[in-house]
């Protein structure tokens, strides 16, 4: 029996970082901090952050005009936009303004999904369902944060870690049967999402009892308690995967993990038995730019050619909520 479930093809990726930079030297005119102590704890050098005007929708948006014009396509051609941020600009929406700047004149979809870090891997698990069942052929998916403007730069602890930026991938319907997406799985536990934590300030209706909750609107963070959840459930959880997929850790040509921490991705590699030449990293220079950080690496990868097209690849990703997820893809010719 002929299976109806339409097979999704990753016809293009895309990336946007700010041009400002800030340097662990540059951190040390804000609080008692060195370079050599951020680099050692987390392998970051430098982060990039918005400035002025400019926001997740602008590097979201710079991102998706990569991504669609590497797919060999116009922003007429997308049926539907997902977006994926930590805490966009406006609630309403990443996706919708991204749509307004890419001047799309159908009235298509466009809707956020909030997943943190993994929101890349939720993203696709929804727009597989979509392409799958017909629904849609052709779907934009953005995933863009501007943390700079989310954290508390007076905490030595938080803001040390965080970058801005924003990735695209377009999916679309394969035109030849093959199905990019080998294996995806998503997870989540909503009994530790007090580990990463970020609440809007809020006020009760004057009317009826007041809060004593005060939220500042800042990312605040159990530093000790994500890296212990990381290291231990993320390395099993990318196993798993493999497993269930039918494949061994070396069937696949490279992990790119969520750019949360160094040590972190240290971990995964080390329990895969990976060579450094297989592991996708550039947090050294981005820090952590939350649902962004998987395509950003991916298609700065496959740019500056540490990733060779016509491979397999194990995306995995953590964050708050607590959320997780990997999926094995196939990287075709022609994505970037």
């Amino acid at each position: 029996m002929t299976s109806l479930v339409k097979p999704l093809k990753i016809a293009g990726v895309g990336y946007n970082v700010p041009g400002s930079v800030v340097s662990n030297n540059d951190l040390t005119k804000l609080y008692e901090t060195s370079d050599e102590w951020i680099y050692t704890r987390t392998g970051i050098k430098e982060r990039r952050v918005v400035s002025g005007e400019q926001d997740a929708v602008d590097l979201g948006y710079e991102a998706s005009k990569m991504a669609i014009e590497n797919a060999g396509l116009t922003p007429e051609d997308i049926d539907c936009i997902i977006g994926a941020s930590s805490a966009p600009p406006e609630v309403y929406s990443l996706a919708c303004n991204v749509q307004s700047k890419l001047q799309i004149p159908n009235k298509i979809p466009a809707f956020d999904l909030t997943a943190a870090c993994t929101g890349l891997i939720y993203a696709l698990q929804v727009a597989k369902g979509m392409i799958g069942s017909g629904i849609y052929k052709t779907i934009l998916i953005v995933a863009s944060d501007n943390n700079s403007k989310l954290v508390d730069w007076t905490d030595r602890g938080t803001s040390i870690l965080f970058g801005d930026g924003a990735g695209a991938l377009v999916v679309t319907e394969s035109d030849d049967g093959i199905d990019d997406i080998i294996r995806l799985n998503i997870s989540a536990d909503g009994n530790i999402g007090h580990y990463i934590s970020l609440r809007y300030p809020s006020n009760n209706c004057p009317l009826v009892e007041q809060s004593s909750k005060i939220d500042d609107g800042k990312i605040h963070m159990a530093g000790k308690d994500v890296y212990k959840f990381a290291v231990t459930t993320v390395p099993k959880y990318v196993e798993e995967c493999i497993s269930e997929a039918n494949l061994k850790a070396e069937d696949i040509d490279y992990l790119i993990p969520h750019q949360a921490n160094q040590r972190i991705i240290e971990a995964i590699q080390q329990r895969l038995k990976y060579p450094d030449e297989k592991v996708i990293s550039n947090i050294k220079y981005y820090g952590n730019t939350s649902a962004a950080s998987i395509p950003i690496a991916l298609a700065e990868g496959v740019k500056q050619g540490k990733i060779k097209l016509g491979s397999t690849a194990i995306l995995c990703g953590f964050g708050a909520g607590m959320t997780w997820g990997a999926a094995i893809v196939r990287l075709r010719q022609g994505i970037c």
